[in-house]
């Protein structure tokens, strides 16, 4: 069965990210192959701030958009372990994307991700994130293909 909530080392279990491009630090409200919620506090020693601006660091949208990219990846991998644990899930593409609010050191973000739907290898998602107030930082959808970790 599985748990509503997992922690910083069982998602380094699911998905291949590392320090300094893991962008969650826990996932929440997961619902099997339905969605979830990651979490995480970009703190002030994230190496992107020293050049994402001196002096007015802002997290990059890239960033945002990767972490609800991997928030949708351990979802999967988390609904569907047995089936994952040889698999690597890439981006495809991205598209609707809006971005509403900056991210600054030491916020804590909530991106909320919802599986639309899949294709044999291929998914579908949808994503928010919000900060603690919820004010709303940035919406996406994008698409998804679970691979071989060896390309095949």
């Amino acid at each position: 069965m599985l748990k509503n909530k997992i922690n910083l080392d069982e998602i380094r279990n699911l998905i291949p990210h590392r320090e300094p491009f893991l962008f969650l630090d826990e996932l929440t409200n997961i619902e099997r192959l339905k969605n979830a919620t990651g979490i995480k506090t970009f703190s002030n020693n994230e190496d992107f701030f020293k050049g994402h601006f001196p002096g007015q660091p802002v997290v990059p949208g890239v960033i945002l958009i990767e972490m609800m990219a991997q928030t949708a990846a351990a979802l999967i991998a988390y609904s569907i372990k047995e089936e994952t644990f040889d698999k690597i899930v890439y981006l495809m593409n991205i598209e609707n994307t809006k971005f509403r609010k900056p991210v600054f050191p030491d916020m804590k973000i909530f991106t909320d991700v919802k599986a639309l739907r899949s294709k044999g290898r291929v998914w579908r998602f949808e994503g928010h994130s919000y900060d603690i107030d919820q004010n709303a930082i940035c919406e996406a959808k994008w698409s998804a293909m679970i691979m071989d970790r060896n390309n095949e």
